[in-house]
């Protein structure tokens, strides 16, 4: 039951991190005003943009003068649950040895 639990932490920091990874690129593409037809535009912005206009809506105060903070709130809160959730799971399969 241990290497159960290791194994979903380790999948779930994977993931948790490669979506970091793609709301950091987003976020840099943003600077650079890219092509928006360009299937690499698209596809990551398919996978932030939904996840950034609810940070916008649950903080009004993300798009401050002109600059928007929500891919930091993402980031931020991706980093909560890493450490939260996957350190949990991680002291949950050292227990369960």
């Amino acid at each position: 039951m241990s290497h159960l639990v290791l194994a979903i932490a380790k999948i779930l920091s994977i993931v948790l991190n490669g979506y970091m990874w793609i709301v950091i690129i987003s976020a840099l593409l943003s600077w650079v005003n890219p092509d928006p037809y360009n299937p690499i535009v698209r596809f990551l912005r398919g996978l932030t943009e939904p996840v950034f206009y609810k940070v916008r809506q649950w903080i009004p105060f993300a798009v401050v003068g002109g600059i928007d903070l929500s891919p930091i709130v993402v980031i931020l809160a991706i980093q909560v649950l890493d450490i939260a959730l996957v350190g949990n799971l991680m002291d949950l399969a050292i227990t369960l040895r």
